[in-house]
Order: C-alpha cells, then structure tokens, then sequence
C-alpha cells in the first residue's frame, strides 16, 4: 500500500466528504477519488460505498482508517527521526472540560500559530468520560481529563495519561452562611452546611463522588438536588434563592454574594491530564502539542 493513499483515507474517515478532503489536502476531489481507488486495489477489498448523493467508508474502510492513524504516525515519526528539522505538520483533534481548553489550550493553540502553522487544533468540549470514549473511538488524538485525587479515576490501559495541573478546590457557599462553620478542616465545613441542598455535575461523576465520600466522613448523606457543568451556573445556583453549596476552584474570583471555603485536611485537588491511545503520542504533531501543554 502507498501510504499517501492511506492519508485520503483517514482524512476522508475524519470530515466526511471528498470535497473537504480536498480542501485539506490542497488537491482536487477527483485526485481524492483516483486515490482511493487506488488504494482499493491495492488492498483488495471495497473501501467506499453509495450513501444517497455521496460515500461513506465501508466496514473494511473504516479498519483500514484505523491503522492508518497508526501506519502514517510511524511514518512520520521515522521521517522525523531522520530529520529532526522537519517542521511538523497536521491536524490534531482535541476534546476536553472547559477550564483545560482555556488554561492550557487556547496558550499553545497561540504558540502553534505564531511558530508552527502546519500543525492546526480542532477543539471540542467534553467532559471527562465524554473525551475518554471519543479518544478510544479514535475521534479524538487528544484527551484533556481530570479526576480529584481523593477519589482518583480508572483509564484504559489503552491510554497513556501526561500529568498537566493540579488545583484546590473549596466549597462554594452563600457568603451570609460562612459563619456557619464550627471548628477547623474540611469536615467541619461539610458539617455546617449539612442542611443545605448540594450541586453536583450534570455530566460527570467526579464532584458528586468527592461530595458523598466527604459527606460520608462528616457523618451524612447530601442531598444532590441540582447538576451543572458550568462553574458559572454553580454560582448563579448558590445565590439563586434558597439554600444551596457546591464545590468551586479555591482560587476562583467570585461576586461578593458567594465565598469559597478553604478545604483542608482532607484536602481537595483537582488533577488535570492530558490523554492519548497508546503508542500514539510519537505522532510529531501531536508530540510537539504535548510538549506545549506541559510546559
């Protein structure tokens, strides 16, 4: 097989259609479909089938799709093994919670830009078990997930997970309530807002975990009543009318109606990775984004 053929393959398995693959390859959608053809005969089997107007890849285009991510990594890990001056270049597709793509992808996406514009990010939100399952179906090359480190979460042995940042957390309560708190650590700050309804996460179970176990040490059971993903609208719940807390960033600027409470002893530490499949990461697009995401 050639593997430049392979390239319009899994470009074409990535958007879709011949017209965007053309795009982004610089060529024409008839080149596109010369080569795919090509390559079908090259391996013998079918690899695009009629879908109404346009094609979509069979089930033996789609496995070939597969290792074609793998096939074209080694390539150019090879290619940059033998040249360590090739500008690296390519699409790397990431997905992952909000505060990791403002805090550290948003910076390197600016680096790349200035310094390396053949390397190009696709950016997409997703929480943690949301990005897993996308990277494992190989929609993503790069996973941006966290866990708390009181309740750490299981990966994949098929994905190799690059520490990025570690926070506090504390908990997000109506400022008028703060005088609540009897005593000193992180139980006592539980203990004193008991009564009160708790915020979870619609779309990850993390917070919700480190809430019922604290809860649990404190000596009750919280009654999770509201779910968001969004830090702001935690804090909108807080001072909406009624009696809510929440776990927010300890460092997080606040309006006056809401305080964070420090928690210590146990302490709450959100741990933020970066994720890729295994034996991927050598890809020098995606290396050189790594790179940048851990500095």
């Amino acid at each position: 097989m050639d593997t430049r053929r392979l390239r319009y393959l899994l470009e074409l398995s990535r958007h879709g259609s011949m017209r965007a693959v053309a795009d982004v390859l610089g060529t024409t959608t008839s080149t596109v479909s010369q080569q795919i053809a090509a390559l079908a005969g090259e391996t013998g089997a079918p690899l695009l089938e009629p879908d109404g107007r346009r094609v979509r890849l069979t089930p033996a285009g789609r496995r070939l799709a597969d290792h074609a991510v793998t096939i074209l990594a080694a390539v150019e890990a090879a290619r940059a093994d033998l040249d360590p001056h090739t500008e690296p270049a390519g699409t790397v597709r990431i997905g992952g919670f909000a505060t990791a793509v403002r805090r550290s992808v948003l910076p390197a996406a600016a680096v790349l830009a200035e310094h390396h514009p053949r390397v190009q990010v696709l950016v997409s939100e997703y929480e943690t078990a949301e990005a897993l399952s996308a990277l494992l179906a190989d929609d993503l090359d790069l996973a941006l997930v966290y866990d708390y480190d009181l309740v750490p979460a299981t990966v994949d042995p098929a994905v190799t997970v690059t520490p990025l940042w570690t926070d506090s957390w504390g908990l997000g309560a109506p400022a008028a309530d703060a005088h609540r708190v009897r005593g000193k650590g992180t139980l006592a700050v539980f203990d004193a807002f008991r009564d009160h309804d708790w915020i979870g996460n619609s779309r990850n179970t993390a917070d919700e975990d480190v809430v019922r176990t604290l809860a649990s040490m404190a000596g009750f059971t919280p009654t999770v009543t509201h779910r968001a993903d969004s830090l702001d609208l935690v804090e909108d719940l807080i001072t909406a009318p009624g009696r809510r807390v929440g776990l927010l960033p300890a460092g997080r600027a606040t309006g006056p109606e809401v305080a964070v409470l420090p928690l210590a002893e146990p302490a709450i530490r959100q741990r933020a990775f970066a994720g890729t499949r295994r034996g991927r990461a050598a890809w020098p697009p995606l290396a050189l984004v790594l790179e940048l995401l851990t500095r």
